[in-house]
Formats: C-alpha cells, structure tokens, sequence
C-alpha cells in the first residue's frame, strides 16, 4: 500500500523519532511529580522540547508553550479560554471543524459572533479578513494551510491588515513543519500544533504556543505537580493549562520530530513542491478529472472525477494500494466555497519522504480507472 494520507497523519516517521519513543516507554517515569532522577531526567527532556519548540517557530518562550494531545485541543484552550460573551471572531471558509464547532459552541452558549471570510477566485485574500474586522472584534482565527487544497494565506499580510489590539490565532496543523512560521515577526498570538503531521511526531504529540498578549483560563482543572496546597489552578503558565499526565512518550517523539524539521524544512517544502506540481501538471490533463490544488509546500493534491463521487472513487483508489481520502475532510465550508459540497473531492497527501514514483503510481492508477469507468 502507497500511503498518500499524510495531511490526516505522517505516515512513515524518522528514525530518531521512532527511538526516542521507544527510550521513552522504556523509562516510564512521570515528568514533574516526584524528585528521582528518572523524574527530573523526564522533566528535563519536556522542558527542552518546549526551548525547541519556541525556537523553530520564533515563539514567546519556554513558559508559553503547552503541550496538548492535538491541535484540536490547543484550537479549544485558546478559543473556550480567550472568548467571552459579546466578543466577535473573524476566520474564514477554509478553516477546519476544530476552529468551526468551539466557535459554533460559543456562539449558542456565550454569545460570541463569528463571521467567516470568503474565497475570491480561489484565494483567501487579507482584505478580505480584514473588511469583517468590527470594534469589538477580538480574535482573527485563520489556517496555516487549507487541509482540503494546501493554500496558504499571507499570513505577514493578514497582520498587517487588521488593528494591532486585535489577537492572531493560526491553525498550524498543515502548514507547521511545511511553512516558516516565524511568530514575533508575523505578529501571531496564538499557534496550535499537530505534531504527528508535518512535524513527523506520533499521534497525541500537539502543542500551543501563544504569546503575552493572550491569556486564557484553563479548559481543564487538575494536579500539575505544582502548587499542589491550593484547590485553584496554579497563575502561570505553562502549567494553568496542563492538568493531569503529560504523554512523555508523546513529546519526545515531538522533539526529535522539531530537531529534524529544523535541519531539513527548506528540503522538504521543495520536494513536496516539486510532487504536487508534477500531479497538477498530469490530473489537469485527464479529461474525466478536475484539480482544486495548486502545486503547495503543504504536499496536498485535491481531486474530483465526473461520474464518480469521492468517497468511491477513494476506495477504487485504494483497491490498486493507493491510500487517499475522499468525502469533506472535517472542512464544510471550504467545499461549499470550492463547490464541491456534499460529495467532497479526494485529497492526496505527500510526505517529504516519497517522491516521484509515488506520484506516478497515484496517476497510474488515476489512468486505469478513467479506463475502466468510462
């Protein structure tokens, strides 16, 4: 089976990481709640994997990252922690159901507003975001990348475009490991991680960073090995927001996945540049098939056939040992913007790791069931 469901989850994981899971099993010592060596160790291996972390996307120091099981969960601890009622929120249509349903949610519990920004021509455009900016406009929550076509909007130019009282949130779950987020210089308050995607981590590896400017109240209350006399959640981060077990295991897997997009980010985003260009190139010259992507640093290659609805066409796909996904990937309203709601549009995801033989076989196989199905 060719794996091309890396923008779900990395499939094939760097050496180091898979070590550095391994070691960590092998320990099973708790981070930060007892005073033994292995603790402290422990301890010390999270505590760099927060410097690593703040240092590759330019954030706001050690205390101000946060490990989460998701991006999910990040997206949730600073929209639930951040929003009140009678606040407003800017995003847009590309955004992913982990920043739709918290907004949602508020909307129908605490008032919140929300308006979304529309594509134009198939772009997100900064001016777009910035014309639905009102006084009581709290937060601007965009994408890194649309987990549907790679877009990427201009971050730098999102910022500059809407008043400085107002937070940047970004989904990172695409775009961290594939694109240069630099934090202090774009201006973004607030960054959640999917570790286990472009950040070649395991599963349950996320994290947040945010900066100064945002404080949100916890999600959930509990021991964080700190302050333990007082019934209240301790008043600094990053514990005000970790209760409970870190997955150890988790985050080591998520520093030795940062130290290996550190030296080789510029590598990858080439040749995932090079994969997605090569497949637009072929599927734009399939008659029976239609591309939604362009050529993206993100590894995404989004299709449709004419006759044949996505889901089925996923499955015909990995019938010859090609892993894709079909259907509306958790983002509704970017396949309302792209037309392609309810069927949705199948997604081929590269990781930096395949190449172009993998590309190929994804259009071999593209080929035989025009063939067949006509």
């Amino acid at each position: 089976m060719i794996y091309l469901d890396n923008a779900a989850t990395g499939g094939e994981k760097p050496a180091a990481v898979q070590n550095a899971v391994l070691a960590a099993m092998k320990t099973c010592a708790n981070p930060g709640r007892s005073g033994h060596d292995l603790s402290i160790a422990a301890a010390e291996r999270v505590l760099a994997c927060r410097h690593i972390l703040s240092d590759l996307f330019e954030g706001y120091g050690f205390e101000r990252v946060v490990f989460t099981k998701n991006c999910t969960e990040a997206l949730n601890i600073m929209l639930l922690g951040c929003l009140k009622a009678g606040d407003h929120v800017v995003t847009t249509c590309l955004e992913h159901n982990s920043v739709l349903r918290p907004l949602e949610f508020l909307r129908r519990t605490r008032r919140v507003k929300y308006d979304v920004a529309p594509l134009t021509n198939g772009k997100l455009l900064p001016e777009a975001i910035a014309a639905l900016v009102r006084p009581e406009t709290k937060v601007v929550c965009v994408t890194s990348a649309s987990n549907v076509t790679g877009e990427c909007p201009d971050l730098h130019a999102v910022r500059a475009r809407i008043p400085k009282r107002v937070l940047l949130f970004v989904d990172g779950a695409q775009g961290a490991g594939h694109l240069p987020i630099r934090m202090r210089e774009t201006g973004i308050d607030a960054l959640a991680l999917a570790g286990h995607k472009g950040l070649h981590a395991i599963q349950g590896a996320g994290a947040l960073i945010f900066s100064d400017r945002a404080q949100p109240d916890p999600l959930m209350y509990g021991g964080t090995g700190s302050e333990s006399h007082d019934l209240g959640m301790p008043a600094f981060y990053p514990d005000r927001l970790e209760s409970g077990t870190l997955s150890y295991p988790a985050i080591c897997s998520l520093f030795e996945g940062a130290l290996f997009v550190q030296s080789r980010r510029s590598e990858g985003a080439r040749r995932l540049i090079e994969l997605t260009a090569h497949v637009y190139e072929a599927i734009s010259s399939m008659d029976c098939y239609r591309i939604f992507s362009l050529p993206n640093a993100c590894g995404i290659a989004a299709f449709t056939h004419e006759t044949i609805p996505s889901e089925s066409l996923a499955m015909k796909l990995s019938e010859r040992g090609i892993a894709v996904r079909g259907g509306l990937h958790c983002a509704p309203l970017a396949h309302k913007a792209l037309n392609t709601f309810p069927s949705g549009l199948v997604r081929a995801s590269f990781s930096p790791f395949q190449g172009i033989s993998e590309a190929d076989a994804l259009l071999t196989a593209l080929k035989d069931i025009a063939v067949t199905s006509a």
